[in-house]
């Protein structure tokens, strides 16, 4: 589990073809990171496959390079990163997996003083997991909903998290990973009558 609050962006140093994936290396400041251990990459959440001072890899497989944008990164892009919660942290942001529910697309941006208005689409079967004054995580940052249509939603960024994260260059057509509200999943399946 993550929070949603980046610890520092990392750079992708390299990307290797391997059957039925691909593996990533990272240069990062994420100190005494170790193998095995779980870190939110851009809101996918990966497993250290190797260490080394000053950055890691990681295997991704077909599957989620299919669902989230880690397919489409190339050496020389910043990636948002955390690692993962541990027992008794606070939890400043909110309940992140790290399950890349789908693609969103930004649709628009626009400054408002020194924060910036960001107006997201992605598909309608997603929307039904998005609220207003709700949270969805973008980019593996945890972000609340400003306001919400059939096909969109708009969030609001603060100069902290623009200084902080990759989403300092939001643009129309810029695609991020969307993870919807994990309790709002559950309550959505509940009120299906899943058995």
């Amino acid at each position: 589990m993550f929070t949603g609050l980046v610890e520092c962006t990392g750079l992708l140093r390299a990307r290797s073809e391997r059957e039925g994936g691909v593996r990533l290396g990272f240069d990062a400041l994420l100190e005494g990171v170790a193998i095995g251990e779980s870190v939110s990459v851009s809101g996918a959440c990966l497993t250290v496959v190797e260490a080394r001072p000053g950055g890691f890899d990681a295997d991704v497989t077909v599957e989620t390079l299919a669902r989230t944008t880690l397919g489409r990164l190339e050496p020389g892009r910043l990636v948002n990163l955390e690692r993962a919660v541990r027992a008794g942290d606070r939890l400043g942001g909110h309940l992140v997996s790290g399950h890349v529910d789908g693609i969103a697309e930004v649709l628009r941006t626009e400054r408002a003083g020194e924060a910036l208005e960001v107006l997201v689409g992605t598909e309608r079967s997603l929307m039904r997991y998005v609220a207003t004054k709700g949270s969805v995580a973008l980019d593996g940052v945890s972000l609340t909903v400003n306001s919400v249509t059939s096909d969109s939603f708009s969030i609001m960024l603060i100069p902290h998290t623009l200084a902080v994260t990759t989403l300092q260059n939001l643009a129309p057509g810029r695609l991020l990973n969307l993870e919807v509200d994990l309790v709002a999943r559950y309550v959505a399946r509940w009120l299906e009558g899943a058995p």
